[in-house]
């Protein structure tokens, strides 16, 4: 099942809308079972519930992040969506944890059978913490 250029945009909506109410599950119905998540640390999941017991901790300990969608380019012959983001959270870095951070980045998502099959996130190597702005730590 291909989807349109219109149903790629509403699985996206959802995506986020899903994001911002820190709901897993509405997250994880928009996944094939055969799912590949690299995140920007370079670390890797493959398969739908891997990937469900990975995110549980960080959806239960949220501290109210929240995905705003800066630019989405869709190519429906392929089935890919690019979709840049902004990241809005209490921080996690050393030093600085708790503290409202701001980090930018890219998710590379392709479709396959209407559902996300590959997400690909890359992030900038620099976030911005109580407005200013920080290398991240090694």
């Amino acid at each position: 099942m291909k989807l349109s250029r219109h149903q790629i945009k509403e699985t996206l909506m959802r995506w986020n809308a899903a994001w911002d109410a820190h709901d897993l599950q509405g997250v994880m119905s928009l996944f094939h079972k055969d799912v590949i998540f690299e995140n920007w640390t370079g670390g890797k999941v493959k398969g739908k519930e891997p990937l469900r017991k990975a995110w549980a901790p960080w959806f239960e300990n949220h501290g109210g992040f929240r995905f705003n969608p800066e630019e989405t380019f869709i190519d429906e012959a392929e089935q890919k969506a690019l979709y840049r983001w902004e990241l809005k959270w209490p921080s996690f870095e050393k030093g600085y944890e708790g503290q409202s951070e701001t980090r930018r980045g890219v998710d590379v998502i392709h479709f396959q059978d209407g559902k996300i099959i590959k997400k690909l996130t890359y992030s900038k190597t620099t976030i911005e913490i109580d407005g200013k702005r920080r290398r991240l730590a090694p």
